[in-house]
């Protein structure tokens, strides 16, 4: 299989973890949207939290039910996929600038599914560029306090702002993403921690402790992974 078959066959594997009466999380980026047509392909009584807008109009388009986090607390299952899934199910998650929005119903959720194909797994996170979420007002000067708090985890590099056409990609939210291209993360956690401490940063696309599970599909199948 190549990798959109293998993104295929594990969003395909997630929906058969679905059931009736559940409350699902859905996910952002090519490898979620082969979940959502796999979970409106069922035709379950469900009620759906997408986490982005383009998420939002898939969803709506294949006639799955919507609602928001807010008036519905808890979650039972989110399914979304990763840029990078390394060790213990680390994540690096954000490719798709919707990081905050997937981190919310993440940590809202009972059980979180990462789905992925083979190529992204790591032996550790980093050679995909860290997106970080921060606000547009200033946001010359939190890249710089970025700078700082890279370089107190030994990451000598400069985060990036994000551009499509000439123009700062916006969020759903209206915020901004700067990509840091770190190499090698050795501490995902110490880095996590000095990135959410910067005053203009509203998150980062580590992913830590939140995956339960990972459906990865691969040339053989799909592989099933717990941290």
């Amino acid at each position: 299989m190549d990798a959109d078959a293998q993104k295929k066959a594990a969003g395909e594997a997630a929906a058969e973890m679905v059931e009736a009466g559940m409350v699902v999380g859905l996910g952002t980026g090519s490898t979620a949207a082969w979940f959502v047509k796999a979970l409106a392909a069922r035709a379950l009584d469900v009620t759906c939290i997408p986490t982005s807008v383009a998420t939002a109009e898939l969803a709506e388009s294949l006639g799955l039910k919507l609602t928001e986090l807010g008036p519905v607390k808890s979650i039972d299952l989110t399914v979304d996929g990763a840029d990078e899934i390394g060790p213990a199910l680390s994540l690096i998650k954000g490719g798709g600038a919707a990081l905050l929005r997937e981190k919310l119903v993440w940590e809202a959720s009972r059980r979180c599914v990462v789905i992925a194909d083979a190529a992204k797994r790591v032996p550790m996170l980093g050679k995909f560029p860290l997106p970080i979420e921060v606000v547009a007002f200033a946001h010359e000067t939190t890249a710089l306090r970025i700078c700082d708090a890279l370089s107190e985890c030994d990451l000598g590099v400069a985060p990036r702002l994000r551009l499509k056409d000439g123009a700062p990609v916006r969020t759903d939210g209206g915020n901004l993403i700067y990509d840091a291209a770190c190499g090698r993360i050795e501490d995902p956690a110490a880095l996590a921690d000095a990135l959410k401490s910067v005053t203009g940063v509203v998150d980062h696309g580590l992913f830590l402790d939140l995956a339960d599970l990972a459906l990865v599909g691969t040339p053989q199948g799909v592989v099933t992974l717990e941290p």
